[in-house]
């Protein structure tokens, strides 16, 4: 069973704000959802506490203080904090929600990436995490599981700050810390030491990742791979990916160097190096393919198949291409020419002169040549990257390189309108000279209409915006003259309003015309109902009957009460009463006053006093004392 439907968090409403909707991700100190703030009608990500947590104030201390230092952190690549409370034993952060994939989930997925995409998804960690070291923040737990890439292309670096709460709660003997252990800097490992310096190691670590597709250091227990970030250097990424740029060996051996004084002072340092290498890289050097995505040893007639990287965050991921390469040309057989029989009249049989055989040999070198030629560069031509060119500008670069075009145009949230998303053969791949070559244009992002869904039933209007879409979410109700309860009066937006797919809907849905509820207290029990029913409400009765001053079987409450607002088909709870209860009357002759009055109230009664001589004695009550009288009726006292 999927653990979201066993999760108790699922449908809560947080301070009366935050509606749970589904669960993304657990973690060792917190769950984060997906919710919805009611008020402000968002979707946003809400992470709580694990319970086990919250006891401990200090933790929570921390937990809030680091959340409040991070808010106040405003940059485009921060996962922005919203909101921080605490309902119950639930501690929460609402935070920004980024709809898209992690870079766990792009390595796991592609492997090695291109050095152009790598540079491009590092620029904007480090871009945040040098807002954070200006504002005294350190991250302390970078890793590609804490990089987030929305479907919109934007990179952002999440658990700001956070990781200083965490670290009282977390062991390294864990399994679970095995993905963080491979991204510590040694002076953290050895001397508990985190500064600004630990984050550009982490850095420095994942480009190295993401230029080879494997963590520098490993092994079988975490122990093992903290061993060999105190001794021993991070490998060149060019040792396991041959061609890559020296720049690239240098940045990622200045980002993980052991000596903490060797590295850049922070990640606004490093970010200034990383630029620095991108301006000194040409194209080849920035779109070389790694290595899963070459082909090696393809025999001429076999395929051979390329397959290209996407450019994470800058263009979508251009199709898997294969190109066949015409066969080598057969070139004739030399065989030594049989010997010639005797002739009469002549001697030895004639032999084939030298020169002829020297003839033969360059004729044969000259057409291996030829046929080498043939495959390698003769009638073919490397495919023009167009990448985010216009669409004219780039059928006119492939049509200047003598290659045919074919056009098609996609969505696309991350490349403008008009610019080119992709190409098919992708840039740099080999093609015939008069190849065809598929660009794909962006259509900008995709976006559907909200559909009209007025007096529509509440189940089928959420299924024509799934049908759309579009995501149902928030149901709120009110009164309507003119549509039937049940059905929808209207969507926040409005219907004919363009949003993207995903994007939540809320439904407006009618309550009915309004009813005032009459007033039946008092009335018989069948009498009652037959009053509320003819008025349009539905009625029940409350299990326990009550006694009340009205007779029993009658009504002694109702539930809205008389005069209320209410809608047909609402349902009115009606209390039954047992009829009056009967207390024993107190015998209060012959005593004071005061004397009397008190106790005919302590047992629940009303009293009126009539005097007829000031001496303030009793000499007489309504109700002689031992009776039974209805609990809250008036005893008459004579004083004289």
């Amino acid at each position: 069973m999927d653990a979201t439907l066993q999760d108790p968090m699922i449908g809560q409403v947080l301070d009366g704000r935050y509606r749970v909707e589904a669960r993304i991700a657990a973690g060792g100190m917190a769950t984060v959802y997906r919710a919805v703030d009611t008020r402000l009608e968002r979707v946003l990500a809400l992470k709580v506490m694990h319970p086990s947590l919250v006891h401990d104030g200090s933790f929570v201390e921390r937990f809030i203080r680091e959340a409040k230092a991070v808010a106040r952190l405003d940059h485009p690549n921060v996962v922005n904090v919203f909101d921080q409370g605490m309902d119950g034993s639930y501690v929460y952060l609402a935070m920004e929600y980024v709809a898209g994939c992690t870079l766990r989930d792009v390595l796991v997925r592609r492997g090695a990436l291109q050095p152009r995409a790598a540079l491009d998804i590092l620029e904007p960690i480090l871009a945040a995490l040098g807002a954070a070291h200006r504002a005294g923040l350190v991250h302390r737990d970078m890793k590609p599981e804490n990089v987030l890439i929305g479907d919109d292309g934007r990179v952002k670096v999440a658990d700001f700050g956070l990781v200083r709460a965490v670290d009282a709660q977390t062991s390294l003997s864990t399994t679970s810390v095995m993905g963080t252990v491979s991204y510590l800097a040694p002076e953290h490992i050895e001397h508990g030491l985190a500064d600004p310096g630990a984050d550009v190691y982490a850095c420095g670590v994942m480009l190295y990742e993401m230029l080879t597709g494997a963590k520098p250091h490993t092994g079988d227990t975490p122990a093992q791979v903290l061993y060999l970030h105190l001794r021993q250097d991070v490998p060149p990424p060019s040792a396991a990916v041959p061609g890559l740029a020296g720049a690239l060996d240098e940045l990622v051996a200045r980002g993980t160097a052991r000596d903490r004084a060797a590295r850049p002072a922070d990640a606004a340092a490093m970010l200034a190096e990383l630029r620095a290498v991108t301006a000194r890289l040409g194209d080849a050097e920035l779109d070389l393919l790694p290595p899963a995505a070459r082909t090696f040893g393809a025999e001429p007639g076999e395929d051979s198949a390329t397959t290209v990287l996407p450019r994470v965050g800058r263009a979508d991921a251009a199709p898997e291409h294969t190109s066949v390469l015409p066969p080598v040309p057969l070139l004739p057989r030399l065989e030594e020419p049989e010997p010639a029989e005797p002739t009469p009249g002549h001697g030895t049989p004639r032999r084939r002169s030298p020169f002829l055989l020297a003839a033969l040999v360059l004729l044969l070198i000259a057409g291996v040549g030829a046929g080498v030629w043939y495959v390698n560069s003769g009638q073919f031509t490397q495919t023009p990257s167009v990448l985010r060119m216009p669409s004219a500008e780039a059928k006119r670069t492939l049509t200047d390189a003598g290659l045919r075009v074919r056009v098609e145009e996609v969505h696309s949230a991350s490349v403008d309108r008009g610019l080119v998303v992709g190409s098919d053969p992708a840039p740099g791949t080999r093609i015939r000279d008069d190849g065809t070559v598929t660009i794909s244009v962006s259509l900008g992002p995709e976006v559907v209409a909200v559909p009209e869904l007025r007096d529509v039933r509440l189940a089928e209007a959420r299924q024509a915006l799934k049908d759309a879409g579009l995501e149902p979410t928030t149901t709120t109700r009110e009164f309507s003259t003119s549509v039937e309860r049940g059905a929808v009066i209207r969507t926040k937006p409005p219907a004919g309003t363009e949003r993207r797919p995903g994007t939540a809907i809320e439904l407006v849905v009618s309550k009915g015309e309004q009813i005032p509820v009459p007033d039946v207290t008092g009335a018989d029990r069948g009498d009652a109902r037959d009053a509320l029913e003819k008025a349009g409400f539905k009625v029940t009765f409350a299990q326990d009957q009550v006694h009340s001053g009205h007779d029993a079987g009658s009504v002694a409450a109702q539930s809205p009460e008389a005069g209320a607002v209410g809608a047909h088909g609402d349902t009115v709870t009606l209390t039954i009463s047992k009829g009056p209860e009967m207390v024993t009357v107190p015998d209060v002759t012959g005593r004071s006053e005061g004397d009397a009055v008190a106790a005919l109230e302590a047992a629940g009664f009303e009293v009126t006093v009539r005097k007829i001589f000031f001496t303030g004695e009793v000499f007489s009550q309504s109700v002689d004392g031992g009776d039974k009288a209805p609990k809250g009726s008036t005893i008459t006292l004579w004083v004289r």
